[in-house]
């Protein structure tokens, strides 16, 4: 599993890589699967929103399924012995490269099919979405090289992960918005989910700017209110 990931210094004195920017680079790079579920277990803790929760399940169901073709498949992982301090020996497909792709494709397809923006700037809407999206697949894909450049997997390898990660991105997405966003205020609704105060916004066309004006409007109501008490 991609928590059990070894350290930048492990992963460096493994491939001898000592001196090599761009290893040691790749190497904290490696890392980023690591810091996207502490980034989701953060937001969720402070959000607790039901999509949210749906796409961190989806991140878990696809390492179950990388898992689960490791041990159909059994190949190797090139340079075996260089790694022997790794979770497990088999190498197709791999996990990171499954991981980050899943992620950004399911991030892509979330920003284009999901968030809408509800005020005029559409050409910024546009240009920052174009340049998340970009900055998203140039992570999965320095992410997927890093994983060759170490020494951990076979450029095979790692393109059938990212194609088995996109894959189930899509599959997951559509899982998400045909069948369970509909149950979602049901869910929101059950009394566990008050308790913990988990909430739908799967109706909000865009939560960022809905927050945003709420916000906004709810600081000017007490800020004249507060004026009001100091005449």
């Amino acid at each position: 599993m991609v928590w059990s990931q070894p350290s930048p210094s492990e992963l460096l004195s493994w491939v001898r890589l000592e001196g090599d920017l761009s290893g040691h680079l790749l190497a904290y790079l490696s890392l980023s699967p690591i810091f996207v579920i502490v980034g989701f277990v953060t937001l969720i803790i402070f959000k607790r929103e039901l999509h949210t929760i749906s796409f961190l399940g989806g991140l878990v169901l696809n390492e179950g399924v990388n898992w689960l073709i490791k041990h159909i498949i059994r190949e190797p992982r090139p340079c075996g012995d260089t790694h022997s301090m790794v979770n497990t020996k088999y190498g197709m497909p791999s996990s990171h490269s499954q991981f980050m792709w899943f992620f950004s494709v399911y991030s892509f397809l979330f920003l284009y099919l999901r968030m809408h923006q509800t005020n005029n700037a559409r050409f910024l809407d546009l240009l920052w979405r174009h340049v998340l999206s970009l900055g998203l697949v140039t992570i999965a894909f320095l992410v997927s090289y890093s994983r060759v450049y170490l020494l951990y997997h076979t450029w095979s390898q790692v393109l059938y992960g990212g194609v088995a990660g996109s894959i189930m991105a899509v599959a997951w997405f559509a899982f998400t918005q045909e069948i369970l966003t509909p149950l979602f205020p049901r869910i929101a609704a059950w009394p566990i989910s008050e308790f913990f105060l988990i909430r739908d916004t799967s109706l909000i066309p865009n939560v960022l700017w809905f927050e945003y004006t709420v916000t906004r409007a709810e600081a000017r109501n007490r800020q004249r209110k507060l004026g009001t008490k100091l005449q």
